[in-house]
């Protein structure tokens, strides 16, 4: 079996707790696109983390993690994720996490160039996280970015780098008047974090076709989400890699691959971290009891997340994205302290009313829609069954379901590992 799990909106939907709770099934987990900058929250048995590089299988025993192609691989974020994970127990060896030797390495001067670039744009910034991910993949597409196999041949390293390095100081000097970096400089930060992951990187294309040809089950782990995809999400406030299921094959070293199933993953009401349109979004005290009640800050930066009620318009969107072949409903249990559960039903865009997500270009003229459902107003935290679900949460579950036209498998009721419900 090979399976994606995907974002459907606009990320933070709450996949790495779903990808946590389905390796049992699974031999491999691969993360096949972005970087350090977006967080998936696990908690069970072993504690809480906040993962942003490490695939969300690793707490799995007999689980091969993998960091394919497509990863942003930053060195010294994904050390010091290695340490604090490992500190709390978790055996993290070559044996269980493996790094694609065809990932890209993201420098220190990609950071550098994220702030300079945003600071730059004042008010016309795009929310970026500050990870470098923006610098890193435009550089990647311009074949000026290492990659990790060539830790391995330090010869051929400081060649490459030293080129590399002539051309992005012009960047850094002439474009932004900020201070060039020296080989000495990429010499220290290779011996401080290149050097600890060259442990892990190995040639995982081949590792992935002997699991498909032994068939072994695999898993590929998204993200953010669609509504973040560099092509089909809101752009420009997008991430600048593909979120969507259909990349997994080329960003995880796979390219052969047929993806049997896709596991679409929705909050059961909407958050999204960074700038950009956001039809739905609630503001002041409404927004506020929400965010308090869901825990919406972001992962990575601690930012308050935005919020506002489920937006049924987005969501369809997101699942035709990504080709979703069922859904995994998370977080039902916060929206248990309201009355009436709000939802964006429709769009109203130029005087008409609306289903369909309009091109980037015309989303912020967009305007909500609502309507609400009965609230169930009980604490659902203790379900495990469909029939421990009162029927006001039944009913919007189905309502839902009927509305982005998928079947809904999981429902979360809470954070920890066996905190769900399944449908089917």
């Amino acid at each position: 079996m090979l399976t994606a799990i995907v974002g459907i909106n606009w990320g933070d939907e709450g996949k790495g707790r779903m990808v946590d709770l389905l390796t049992s099934q699974y031999d491999v987990v691969v993360r096949y696109q972005g970087g350090g900058n977006a967080g998936h929250t696990v908690v069970n048995e072993q504690g809480k983390f906040a993962l942003h590089l490490l695939p969300s299988g690793i707490f799995r025993k007999g689980v091969v993690n993998i960091l394919g192609n497509g990863v942003a691989l930053d060195c010294e974020s994904l050390w010091t994720e290695i340490q604090d994970v490992t500190g709390k127990g978790v055996s993290i060896t070559p044996e269980n996490l493996k790094i694609s030797d065809r990932a890209s390495l993201l420098m220190p001067w990609h950071r550098d160039l994220d702030g300079l670039e945003e600071a730059r744009l004042a008010d016309k910034k795009y929310g970026s996280t500050k990870q470098g991910i923006a610098p890193f993949y435009s550089d990647k597409y311009q074949k000026k970015t290492v990659m990790a196999g060539e830790l391995l041949y330090p010869d051929k390293l400081w060649e490459h780098l030293e080129g590399i390095l002539e051309w992005k100081n012009l960047t850094l000097e002439r474009v932004y008047g900020a201070k060039p970096y020296t080989m000495e400089d990429l010499r220290s930060w290779v011996a401080d974090y290149g050097e600890k992951i060259k442990p892990f990187i190995c040639d995982t294309g081949a590792l992935l076709r002997q699991a498909q040809a032994a068939g072994k089950s695999i898993l590929f782990e998204a993200q953010l989400g669609a509504l973040r995809d560099l092509d089909y999400g809101i752009y420009p406030y997008t991430t600048s890699s593909n979120a969507i299921a259909a990349y997994a094959p080329v960003g995880s070293g796979l390219p052969s691959a047929q993806i049997d199933q896709v596991v679409g993953v929705v909050k059961a009401y909407s958050s999204c971290v960074g700038e950009g349109p956001f039809t739905c979004e609630w503001f002041g005290e409404e927004a506020e009891r929400l965010r308090e009640a869901g825990g919406e800050y972001g992962a990575k930066t601690g930012r308050p997340r935005r919020v506002g009620p489920i937006d049924l318009v987005a969501t369809r969107y997101g699942v035709q994205c990504q080709g979703a072949t069922e859904i995994a409903l998370t977080k039902l249990d916060v929206l248990s302290y309201m009355d009436e559960i709000p939802i964006c039903a429709h769009y109203e865009l130029g005087g008409e009313q609306i289903d369909y997500f309009p091109f980037p270009a015309v989303l912020p003229d967009a305007k909500p829609v609502t309507t609400t459902m009965p609230g169930w107003k009980c604490d659902i935290s203790g379900a495990r069954k469909w029939e421990d679900l009162p029927q006001a949460a039944r009913d919007y579950v189905k309502f839902v379901e009927k509305e982005i036209g998928c079947p809904i498998r999981y429902v979360s009721v809470g954070a920890e590992r066996d905190a769900y419900v399944q449908l089917f």
